[in-house]
């Protein structure tokens, strides 16, 4: 009983200290509890707090890439696009970043990622790409596990599409920044305006990857490089064209970088010139291929497989898909698109037919990863092989390339044709 007294007789006189100092120092009564509470008088979440990102993650190819940043809780986004470089700029509420050096290393479309406090509570992110690009998606999802991820996906387009979007975000209202409503979003294509069917040519290897070689000693990247230049210039002859190369001259180019020129040139059709070699030496003829992910048969499975080696020749490794991106690089082949693939395939044959030589069964297909672009009508075309003597003089002779050129330019007319009564 008389420790029981002896607690409240303490209770009682730190009561009354409490009552002295709040008498005496209002202030400090203030103090002590602001030291206790760090958190009194403003939201744990609210937007004095700072917020904290990590785990920041790239993913895709030089045609579309993803990018990931987990944050604490869920911060509010605004973004826009600069040019000079290409650039997408993402503004956040203060934050404390912790991302390791290496997740910021070049992948697909980005080529640089600088971040960091601005002041006043603000915070940014600047993605650099060497090329124009439209930002598809930029959103900020709950997590199952608890937090939010920031998630854009970005997509390589022409600079008329960049340009655009540029256009757009200047608009009335909120000049120069979008926010992460949907209705905000950039990334549509411009409104159809009258141009010349665009047609990207890729002659196969270059640089250090040389490709195949002849018996004589023929490099295919020399052979397809001019090939491409004799179809380029016989086509825009007619001036009903907007004609590229991937490359014109003795370059490398990784095999994603091919299909973003093509995309980058809002291509109508892009076409890969090449001339393999294969160990039956009586083997010959010229063969088309479209992409699909069951080969037609052995020896289309076995070319795509040494095509898209390519990278790896140059001393480049093909990194895996990170699962949260798939969902971005996967079906990259439109129905529509696929189908405009396989119409100039067969108008290809067509032409081809009674003028060169043609292999049994010459349309084939298999997964050439140069044949990806999600909306572009891709064609691989094998002018012949370099494992064939015969093949290989034609190759080299100015009047059967002649007579081949103008059956691709036929095909191609027919098929713009196509496109335009299509509707582009």
């Amino acid at each position: 009983m008389r420790a029981s007294t002896e607690r409240d007789d303490l209770g009682i006189r730190a009561a009354i200290c409490c009552r002295g100092a709040l008498l005496l120092s209002p202030i400090l009564l203030i103090l002590l509890l602001i030291t206790a509470f760090p958190a009194f008088g403003q939201d744990a979440g609210g937007a004095g707090a700072t917020f904290h990102a990590r785990d920041y993650r790239m993913a895709g190819d030089a045609t579309r890439t993803r990018v990931l940043l987990n944050f604490d809780r869920e911060p509010g986004v605004k973004w826009f696009l600069l040019r000079g470089p290409h650039r997408l700029v993402i503004d956040l509420p203060d934050t404390r970043f912790a991302i390791e050096p290496d997740d910021l290393e070049p992948r697909g479309l980005v080529q640089n990622v600088r971040y960091g406090a601005l002041g006043e509570g603000r915070a940014r992110i600047i993605l650099s790409s060497d090329g124009p690009f439209t930002v598809e998606d930029l959103s900020v999802i709950e997590n199952e596990d608890g937090g939010y991820r920031l998630v854009a996906d970005l997509a390589a387009a022409s600079q008329s599409e960049f340009d655009a979007a540029l256009s757009e975000q200047s608009g009335a209202g909120n000049p120069g920044v979008r926010s992460t409503n949907k209705s905000d979003r950039v990334g549509a294509s411009p409104a159809a305006v009258s141009r010349k069917f665009s047609i990207v040519i890729d002659p196969g290897h270059g640089g250090i990857d040389g490709g195949a070689r002849g018996k004589s000693g023929t490099a295919e990247k020399d052979v397809t490089l001019a090939f491409a230049r004799e179809l380029r210039d016989t086509l825009e002859e007619t001036g009903d064209y907007d004609v590229h190369l991937t490359r014109d001259s003795d370059t490398f180019l990784r095999l994603d970088e091919r299909v973003r020129i093509a995309r980058q040139h809002h291509a109508d059709l892009f076409l890969s010139i090449h001339a393999d070699t294969i160990r039956l030496s009586s083997f010959r003829g010229a063969t088309v291929y479209t992409l699909s992910e069951k080969a037609s048969d052995p020896e289309a499975e076995a070319l795509a497989i040494r095509e898209n080696l390519s990278d790896e020749v140059a001393g480049l490794t093909v990194d895996e898909a990170d699962p949260q991106v798939t969902d971005i690089l996967v079906d990259l082949v439109r129905r529509e698109t696929h189908g405009f693939s396989i119409r100039f395939a067969r108008s290809l044959i067509g032409e081809l037919t009674g003028q060169v030589q043609l292999v049994n069964r010459p349309h084939r297909f298999a997964g050439f990863r140069v044949l990806r672009a999600p909306d572009v009508p891709s064609v691989l075309l094998e002018l012949g092989y370099l494992s064939n003597e015969k093949d290989e003089a034609q190759l080299l002779d100015p009047d059967w390339r002649r007579k081949a050129v103008g059956s691709i330019a036929a095909a191609i007319s027919t098929f713009a044709d196509v496109r335009t009564g299509a509707g582009g």
